[in-house]
């Protein structure tokens, strides 16, 4: 094995940033009590028909204003950013502290209300958002952009590993942010990928997705002071160049990245406790996830998805659902599948339905996206 592989890296701290609560801490108290966020709006700015999605207030502020004028895809970063940071004792302005910012559509919805222009241009693109929040905290390198559809949050993760794993850098803080405008919202509607109800992932009777608003940030670091704190041991991508919205028809790809994230952190299935699924909802996503966990062995482990929770938060969901995987491991419970009765794909996943307790030492997270994009992690004590 390379000296590259072998340094481990340890999850220093957190945030979700989510209607359902602003810290790590709130977030898992309502999911243990079975709340959802994912609601029915009548927003006729986003659609002229109902929908049912997880939104903010309304106008809702989550950094004081001041000098700079932040969209509010900059604020939920900027929020959920200073939260993890706070007490981590990681510091921003060291050279070995690097940022990664995830996201699927950033400020897309800036072009709703604008006339095309050079400055316009500028002020949606990513790396400007990335620059912005960089500068806030005073973080010296220039922040690195990870946008590779629905798997970007956990590719943001792998990133940072790789990136932690030369040496060059200690520390990654790993953020992810989406915010849902028309823009996003009418492209769904056009796939007809919504459901018009709260999502039933894994469920005979799943019709679609739900979408999300929320930010998620996990600090990540080599320091050995940090060694007693959960690892993020393996992770691998891959794709299935199969078409650029429809996934793969077998599901062998994400298998792939499922056995190349276990090989990546030394572990067998049997070592793997539970999986946190991307879960969508949408018949063909869940019909290949399933196929992927079956193929690799892991169709008795217990697995879930927290879409009915969130909605899918895009470019923050791999992080959110990650975060929420590690509390599950830290609490010794298992957060079920809200809408779950009756399962779509006899003998290929167990999906966990009812709160569970568990002694759980390793997850395996996956996510799936437009263009056949795939990715997986391994976290574990």
């Amino acid at each position: 094995m390379s000296e590259l592989n072998k340094k481990e890296v340890f999850v220093v701290a957190d945030n979700i940033l989510s209607p359902l609560g602003k810290t790590t801490a709130e977030n898992f108290a309502k999911l243990k009590e079975s709340i959802s966020s994912v609601n029915q709006h009548h927003n006729t700015n986003i659609s002229p028909l109902p929908f049912f999605a997880s939104l903010f207030e309304k106008d809702e502020q989550f950094v004081k204003a001041g000098e700079h004028n932040y969209t509010k895809f900059e604020q939920l970063l900027i929020a959920s950013i200073a939260d993890a940071l706070n007490g981590s004792g990681v510091d921003v302005r060291d050279k070995k502290t690097v940022l990664i910012i995830s996201s699927t559509k950033g400020n897309i919805s800036l072009l709703e209300n604008q006339p095309m222009s050079e400055e316009l241009k500028d002020r949606i693109s990513l790396s400007t958002s990335a620059d912005l929040v960089a500068a806030h905290f005073g973080f010296q390198n220039k922040p690195i952009v990870v946008s590779n559809a629905c798997i970007s949050g956990v590719l943001g993760v792998i990133t940072a590993k790789r990136l932690l794993g030369t040496g060059q850098y200690e520390h990654a803080v790993v953020a992810g942010a989406d915010v849902i405008s028309k823009f996003i919202l009418s492209g769904f509607q056009s796939f007809q990928a919504l459901s018009p109800a709260r999502c039933r992932p894994f469920d005979k009777s799943h019709d679609g997705l739900n979408l999300g608003e929320g930010a998620g940030t996990v600090i990540l670091s080599t320091n050995e002071k940090h060694a007693q704190n959960i690892k993020l041991k393996g992770g691998s991508v891959s794709n299935d160049a199969n078409h650029i919205s429809g996934p793969s028809r077998t599901g062998q790809e994400l298998a792939g990245a499922v056995k190349n994230a276990l090989q990546d952190a030394e572990l067998s299935i049997a070592q793997i406790d539970f999986i946190s699924a991307h879960g969508t909802a949408t018949v063909y996503n869940d019909e290949m996830e399933a196929n992927a966990i079956a193929i690799s062995g892991l169709q008795k482990t217990p697995l879930n998805s927290l879409k009915g929770y969130y909605g899918h938060t895009l470019g923050a969901a791999g992080l959110i659902e990650s975060i929420i995987s590690i509390q599950c491991v830290k609490q010794g419970l298992l957060i079920p599948t809200i809408g779950f009765k009756e399962p779509a794909s006899e003998d290929k996943v167990t999906v966990c339905a009812e709160p569970t307790r568990i002694k759980a030492v390793n997850f395996l997270k996956t996510a799936s996206g437009f263009g056949g994009c795939n990715a997986a992690v391994v976290f574990g004590k």
